[in-house]
């Protein structure tokens, strides 16, 4: 029996990344006091989720302003490693914890992704991955992963490894880190409705897996005028719901609903074993004699190459 803490931190983006990067070093006290081996931090936490931007943008042409957008979006956007990156070593160092956490990020050219951080307590950054298809809309800000950051992380609880939001509906994702022998599931998002909670319940029990879904807390914005077309005004923009889920699809922490805050679960690792006895996505009701599953990790970053031969 092995006895580890699961975490997902729910918390609101500020202004700044530099400020909700302070924001999260601010819970360090009750990370500690709950003795947490990881923690799950929402989509985009640093960089921020710009719910009901428009950035200037209609079907065949775009506005001025929203390039000045765009432009104060990148800048809060980070690099990967970076200072930030670092900052958050130092953190997961003291926590003892590994920390997985949503950012935007800014990759070749000027291109931005919305990625998962992963960070060892004792080796540092160890991993990311880029979400592989942004939703609707989302496809202008961000561009598309590639199959080179679909990582499994070694850690003191466990292989880890996950997708963010909506692409966790992607089959054969899921079946990619199934294949990898995940052990938790992580899911940071923004999505914040019930069906979402049930999904995340379907993924824990397919896979036979823990999950972790941290879900962004957006708060009402001040200026009512800047509430998105068709949004009620004075409603929260996302009202959290993070949840833990244990491999038999139950939830065991959560939902926090309408504020920031932390959640946890003591959970046993054993029962991702115990769990499939009758079910396992990667070993006997894979029926690998009749399916097969393919998948380029090749790096499709674009890169220039000074070809002197």
């Amino acid at each position: 029996m092995v006895k580890r803490v699961l975490a997902a931190l729910q918390v609101a983006p500020e202004k700044t990344t530099k400020e909700t990067l302070d924001k999260i070093l601010s819970y360090e006290q009750e990370l500690l006091d709950a003795n947490v081996d990881l923690v799950v931090i929402p989509e985009a936490t640093l960089g921020g989720y710009p719910k009901g931007s428009t950035f200037g943008c209609y079907l065949g042409y775009r506005l001025p302003i929203g390039r000045e957008q765009f432009l104060q979006y990148h800048q809060q956007a980070i690099t990967i490693p970076g200072p930030e990156t670092q900052i958050l070593e130092s953190f997961a160092t003291k926590l003892n914890a590994t920390i997985a956490i949503g950012v935007i990020e800014k990759g070749n050219g000027s291109t931005l992704y919305c990625s998962i951080v992963y960070i060892d307590p004792k080796r540092g950054y160890v991993g990311k991955h880029r979400k592989l298809m942004p939703t609707g809309s989302e496809r202008l800000v961000w561009g598309q992963g590639d199959g080179s950051t679909i990582p499994v992380i070694e850690s003191s609880v466990g292989k880890i490894g996950g997708a963010i939001c909506w692409e966790n509906y992607m089959p054969l994702l899921r079946q990619c880190y199934y294949s990898k022998g995940i052990d938790i599931w992580v899911a940071p998002t923004v999505d914040m409705r019930d069906i979402w909670r049930c999904s995340m319940r379907t993924i824990a029990y397919e896979g036979r897996n823990f999950l972790v879904s941290a879900v962004q807390f957006m708060p009402a914005v001040a200026n009512e005028e800047d509430t998105p077309v068709g949004w009620p005004k004075g409603e929260n923009l996302s009202n959290g719901g993070s949840i833990i889920v244990s491999p038999m699809g139950e939830i065991i922490a959560g939902p926090l609903v309408g504020k920031e805050g932390l959640i946890t679960a003591e959970v046993d690792t054993d029962d991702v074993i115990r769990a499939r006895l009758d079910f396992d996505a990667a070993g006997h009701y894979a029926r690998n004699d009749v399916f097969k599953l393919t998948v380029d990790e090749t790096p499709r970053d674009v890169r220039f190459v000074n070809d002197k031969s």
